[in-house]
């Protein structure tokens, strides 16, 4: 049966959430909100294309880090409310420079930094 992003579940502004993970390790990279126009331009070209909430226009991953996402399958939850895209990730993911945006843990009640920035 044909796609159509309509039959998604948006909020209120037209967003959907959407998590890129590495198709080749598992590794959580980032999310970010995706509208119907923009998950039509990623599954048409194959290079993950963002809606920027802060800056209300569309946000091809990677267009001016070079840090491009290429997607390799694009999975929809149970509830339609939520996408999974699996991709292959050239560079780093966050805008940090590192490999992902979930850098962060929690642990015993304290935050620890647990991926440094990529080497340039």
């Amino acid at each position: 049966m044909p796609f159509d992003p309509a039959s998604l579940t948006y909020d209120e502004k037209g967003l959907i959430p959407a998590i890129a993970q590495d198709a080749r390790s598992g590794e959580v990279l980032m999310m970010a909100w995706m509208n119907a126009e923009s998950i039509a331009r990623t599954l048409e070209t194959g290079h993950v294309t963002y809606w920027s909430r802060s800056r209300q226009s569309f946000w091809a991953k990677g267009e001016s880090s070079g840090h491009m996402q290429h997607l390799k399958e694009m999975r929809v939850d149970c509830d339609r409310d939520c996408l999974l895209l699996l991709v292959e990730q050239e560079g780093p993911a966050c805008h940090t420079n590192r490999r992902s945006c979930f850098y962060t843990a929690l642990r015993g009640g304290e935050e620890v930094e647990i991926l440094k920035p990529v080497e340039a």
